[in-house]
């Protein structure tokens, strides 16, 4: 899923797609800022970053079990979006048109399997009802 390979003179890093369907400059939020290539394609989701070629992200499809997408204004923006994987956790990643590469995943994943992150308020208001649960059970 993650790729760091050492560094040889010849050595490519191949693509798990064998047909690509969009491909977009982003940024991934995984650890330090990276920015590069964001591929979508039949068999997986992929991130190659633009300084370091071997240095990659490659999600397959099946191990995609959620697509969050932070949406404000009413779908008017989207900062980023990530894929909840089995194994690996959230990865969040942005691009410039982040509609046009949702619209390319949802080919792949249900789209009841993509979903809204949850705002601050929300999530604030489920850290309250914990303290009180917790107290409760005091």
């Amino acid at each position: 899923m993650f790729g760091k390979k050492k560094k040889r003179k010849n050595d490519r890093v191949k693509s798990m797609n064998t047909q690509i369907d969009l491909v977009i400059r982003g940024t991934s939020h995984i650890g330090m800022n990276s920015f590069g290539q964001i591929m979508v394609g039949n068999k997986a989701f992929e991130f190659y970053d633009e300084r370091d070629p071997n240095n990659f992200v490659q999600i397959p499809w099946d191990e995609v079990e959620l697509v969050v997408a932070s949406v404000y204004f009413k779908g008017k923006w989207i900062p980023r979006y990530g894929f909840q994987t089995k194994k690996n956790g959230l990865l969040n990643f942005s691009s410039k048109n982040p509609k046009k590469v949702l619209r390319a995943v949802r080919v792949y994943i249900a789209p009841e399997h993509i979903v809204r992150s949850l705002t601050f308020f929300q999530v604030l208001k489920r850290g309250i009802k914990a303290i009180f649960a917790k107290k409760n059970k005091l």
